[in-house]
């Protein structure tokens, strides 16, 4: 009988390597996205988060929209599970975003689809990986954008002699300005009735420099993040091989930095009840992996306080969430030294949420 292995093989897509990528090449993704209640439910069992813009239909709709838009991270989460595929399949580790944009509510049964140019490449001096930078938008059916990131990750080659690209890497803003902050058209927070969010606090009443130590503490076993990032159809084997993960440097399998940002974005309601939705996340950094088992704390600093154009009802506040394992805010400073990380440090995270003003509620 003929051997049929090698045609087979042909057949498999294993994901793109580091010498795979062509600078400004656009890569359309595939497996488009219906988003259901129940992906809304078990985002909730996962994480906990408890924003009741995005579980009570009442609250939403005094907000203004017609129903309970998903929760900002859930989408997010789906629409970059879209990437990693074509981006992120092969990689080492995901290494930072900018530039991510929330550009317009997601609802129950709205489908995303999602597409990345490659916008920078840089091999490293080891000539065994490369970072890959990519600029991804996520549309709805409509063919409307609803979210718009920018990413970096350190991608493995599989042939250690393709040639270096040229290294270009691409200049990002520090921060998305105020005047680009994409609020839904229906929003409005002259009716926020803040005994559903149990929070006492305003956008008045954050300052500049002021630090949040949030009290709780989550644990990350190992069925939830497996079953998280299944939710998101991240098939990144680094967060599922755990045979493959033997070998690597680090000995088992890595928790997807998505996971994280969520743990901290939900230990962080204390403190930040009254934070409406997710504007922008202007950098972000995983600092140190987390392994299942890791037990996160979440600490905020207030970086800035912004007015938004043409609104009385709500401003903007620009924040710094770290996450840190295995020990208490007040146990570890974010920084180690002036250019490392506190080894327990799992996340630096700079974002924008939107919060209600005194004056108009």
């Amino acid at each position: 009988m003929p051997n049929t292995n090698k045609a087979a093989n042909n057949k498999i897509n294993a994901g793109r390597f580091f010498e795979n990528f062509t600078l400004n090449e656009v890569i359309q993704h595939a497996t488009p996205r219906t988003i259901t209640a129940g992906d809304a439910a078990l985002y909730i069992a996962l994480t906990g988060a408890r924003n009741p813009v995005h579980c009570s239909e009442p609250f939403a709709q005094s907000l203004g929209y017609a129903t309970a838009p998903i929760d900002d991270l859930l989408a997010f989460h789906i629409a970059f599970g879209k990437t990693v595929p074509d981006i992120s399949v092969n990689a080492v580790a995901n290494l930072g975003y900018a530039d991510v944009r929330f550009l317009q509510p997601v609802f129950v049964g709205d489908t995303l689809s999602t597409s990345s140019t490659v916008i920078g490449l840089k091999q490293n001096s080891s000539g065994k990986n490369g970072v890959v930078y990519v600029r991804s938008t996520s549309v709805n059916q409509h063919n409307q954008p609803v979210l718009s990131w920018v990413r970096w990750v350190m991608v493995h080659k599989k042939d250690l002699n393709a040639t270096a690209p040229q290294t270009v890497i691409p200049e990002l803003p520090a921060f998305v300005h105020a005047e680009n902050l994409n609020i839904a058209q229906d929003f409005s927070a002259r009716h926020f009735n803040a005994a559903a969010t149990g929070g006492c606090y305003f956008w008045e009443d954050y300052q500049q420099g002021e630090r949040i130590d949030h009290p709780a503490g989550m644990t990350i076993n190992d069925s939830d993040h497996s079953l998280a990032t299944r939710l998101y159809q991240n098939n990144a084997r680094l967060h599922f091989d755990a045979h493959m993960m033997q070998s690597s440097s680090f000995g088992k399998r890595l928790v997807y930095g998505g996971i994280v940002i969520s743990v901290c974005r939900t230990l962080s309601y204390e403190g930040l009840e009254n934070a409406l939705g997710i504007l922008a996340i202007n950098a972000g950094t995983h600092a140190n992996p987390c392994f299942a088992g890791d037990t996160i704390y979440s600490y905020t600093e207030v970086l800035d306080r912004w007015e938004l154009p043409n609104r009385h009802d709500a401003g903007a506040l620009r924040l710094r969430m770290v996450g840190i394992k295995n020990a208490t805010p007040d146990e570890v400073s974010a920084m180690k030294s002036q250019n490392s990380y506190h080894p327990n440090v799992v996340l630096d995270l700079d974002y924008t949420v939107l919060m209600p003003r005194k004056g108009n509620v």
